[in-house]
C-alpha cells in the first residue's frame, strides 16, 4: 500500500474509490498524567504524552489502511490527520485520504 500525503504520484493514472479513515482514542494511566502533570511545573517535552500521540496516530493509520484494502485499494492520497481532545489526557487520532486504484 502505497501512501501519500499529495493527490497524486508520479507516473501512476489514478480511479478514486472513496474516502477512508481511520481512528483511535487513547488516553494515559493515572499515574502517567501525574508525572506528566509536575513536568508542566518546569517546562520540557512530556514525553509520555508523545508516545501516547505517536501510538495513536499508528494505530488510526492502520486502520486507515485496512479499510483501503477492504475496497481492494492500491494507495491511499491526499493523506490528513486531525486531532482532538476529548478529556484531560485523553485525545481522539483521525487519519483519512482518499483510496485509489491504479489504472492499466
Amino acid at each position: 500500500m502505497i501512501l501519500v500525503n499529495t493527490d497524486y504520484i508520479s507516473g501512476k493514472e489514478l480511479k478514486m474509490l472513496g474516502l477512508v479513515k481511520g481512528s483511535t482514542i487513547q488516553s494515559k494511566n493515572v499515574g502517567k498524567d501525574i508525572t506528566q502533570s509536575f513536568k508542566t511545573l518546569v517546562g520540557g517535552e512530556l514525553k509520555a504524552y508523545n508516545d501516547m500521540m505517536n501510538e495513536a496516530r499508528a494505530l488510526a493509520t492502520k486502520r486507515m489502511i485496512v479499510e483501503a484494502e477492504q475496497l481492494d485499494a492500491d494507495a491511499i492520497v491526499n493523506i490528513r490527520y486531525a486531532t482532538s481532545a476529548i478529556m484531560q489526557g485523553a485525545a481522539e487520532v483521525i487519519a483519512y485520504g482518499t483510496a485509489v486504484k491504479f489504472v492499466q
